[in-house]
């Protein structure tokens, strides 16, 4: 599977971070930005700034569900974390939790 909507994001300052650790590619996080089935949470409920975004999304790639953490800076999305998701987010994204 793959998507047809590319999504641009700037992994300029995280990139690096992303790398070196394990779970997902810089490229998978991208990639999943761009599932139609998104579920983003905008502001994110756990942001202490309020001005991250939280994404759960699918990972064709990565055969598997990511949570996404971005921000726009001066009208660029830019990557600043990503992780395989956990339950919680999984739940979410299926539409089995009623405490969003």
């Amino acid at each position: 599977m793959s998507y047809t909507k590319a999504v641009d994001v700037d992994w300029g300052h995280r990139a690096d971070y992303m790398a070196a650790r394990p779970g997902i590619s810089v490229e998978q996080a991208t990639e999943a930005l761009a599932d139609p089935e998104a579920l983003a949470f905008d502001p994110d409920y756990a942001s202490q700034s309020g001005r991250s975004v939280h994404t759960i999304s699918w990972s064709p790639s990565a055969g598997r569900l990511l949570t996404v953490i971005t921000v726009s800076e001066d009208g660029v999305l830019c990557g600043v974390n990503g992780w395989p998701a956990n339950e919680v987010d999984t739940h979410r994204y299926q539409g089995d939790d009623d405490d969003t």
